[in-house]
């Protein structure tokens, strides 16, 4: 059970979840996906428990690394991920009793991976890779339990399938089914990704989007469904035992209800439960990763912006005795805060909204259910989960 994450706003950002502001060893600013220093050249690992990207100094035995930088790093032995020099470019780094020729926590998550013999494919792993990396980073420090499906929990773990369509064969499809996240790859390349977010009305689609809404699928299995959460779940998402098919076709057909905005996160959340939970635990992790990137770096939504908002009070709250729950609403209206002032910089610049949403109180209430699952992890009460087909 994780009880020790700190609160989800504070104002010194030595507290943060997940810190964004990194520095190399020679004091210039380094960021989380780069693997070399682009001023002195020092190569780079990013240490996920450590949520810190550090320095690193070869040791005296070959392709070993000491970490250095800002501070007093640990003396540990490192090795860089396997697939530092592939497509994947991955800058994470891991311990050196895991052996020679490793992947990283967040490599392994891998199952199947594109043809790497074309350009087209390289750029689209990497960029997938990219915002795997920043998911799977954030899910460490939220204490969630992930082990790879291959190689370390072939019950209950997860992985992922990056796929292109045949181009003579049925379209692969973005989806969710018994602990493997699948991802057309054809999401990477901006211009299919934007045309298809235009053609199904959507105000937002990306990368990162994707793998935090189909995980969401997977944490329902491992946090709501054969727990003590279901009955939770169900009185704030509604019963998920409806048909879910014929849920996807009735919204596709009709589109969302009308008044979707007032319970809903997104439009789309409204086709189902399962839905539901997916779009507001991505909205969760989206929050939550954004504020802690604005505390970072000095732009605190309490001090450094000035726009009155109407806050979310304890009538929002999915549980108002939760003690953490004043925490919450603070998280929830610096967020806000924030949105307002980030859609404005997006608009000065001809951009679209950088947060196109508004959050009702419904939603607000989902978001708090999210937070309460998330910080206190409860084991599932059986060892086998019973399939529930496909979800998208």
């Amino acid at each position: 059970m994780l009880t020790s994450l700190p609160n989800p706003i504070q104002s010194n950002a030595d507290k943060l979840a997940a810190p964004h502001r990194f520095h190399c060893r020679c004091g210039q600013p380094i960021f989380f996906r780069n693997s070399r220093c682009v001023s002195c050249g020092s190569p780079l690992g990013y240490e996920p428990h450590l949520r810190t990207l550090f320095t690193l100094e070869p040791a005296e035995e070959k392709d070993l690394w000491h970490l250095a930088g800002p501070g007093e790093p640990p003396r540990s032995l490192y090795r860089r991920c396997s697939n530092l020099d592939t497509a994947s470019r991955c800058n994470w780094i891991v311990a050196a009793e895991a052996g020679p020729q490793v992947l990283c926590e967040c490599c392994r998550l891998d199952r199947i991976i594109p043809d790497l013999s074309t350009d087209a494919n390289q750029e689209a792993y990497r960029r997938i890779s990219i915002a795997k990396r920043r998911l799977v980073s954030f899910l460490i420090t939220l204490g969630l339990p992930i082990a790879s499906r291959i190689s370390e929990d072939p019950e209950q773990g997860l992985a992922f399938d990056f796929l292109r369509s045949p181009v003579d064969g049925p379209r692969v499809l973005t989806g969710y089914e018994d602990g493997i996240v699948t991802l057309n790859i054809e999401e990477a390349e901006d211009a299919k990704r934007e045309r298809i977010r235009s053609e199904m009305g959507e105000s937002y689609r990306t990368l990162l989007g994707h793998l935090r809404h189909e995980v969401g699928h997977y944490y329902w299995h491992r946090l709501i469904f054969c727990t003590d959460r279901i009955d939770d779940f169900r009185r704030v998402f509604g019963d998920e035992r409806q048909d879910y098919a014929a849920a996807l076709q009735t919204h596709y057909r009709e589109g969302p209800p009308l008044d979707w905005s007032k319970r809903f996160v997104t439009a789309y959340a409204s086709v189902h439960p399962w839905e539901d939970w997916a779009e507001t635990w991505a909205h969760y992790l989206h929050i939550m990763d954004t504020i802690d990137c604005s505390l970072s770096f000095g732009l605190d939504p309490d001090s450094s912006i000035d726009v009155e908002v109407r806050p979310f009070t304890e009538e929002a709250l999915f549980d108002a005795q939760d003690p953490e729950g004043p925490h919450f609403l603070h998280f929830i209206n610096s967020w806000t805060r924030l949105t307002a002032v980030l859609n404005e910089l997006s608009r000065a610049m001809g951009f679209s909204d950088f947060y196109p949403f508004v959050l009702s109180r419904c939603a607000v209430a989902k978001l708090h259910f999210v937070q309460l699952v998330a910080h206190n992890v409860r084991p599932n009460v059986t060892e086998v989960w019973p399939s529930p087909g496909r979800q998208i």
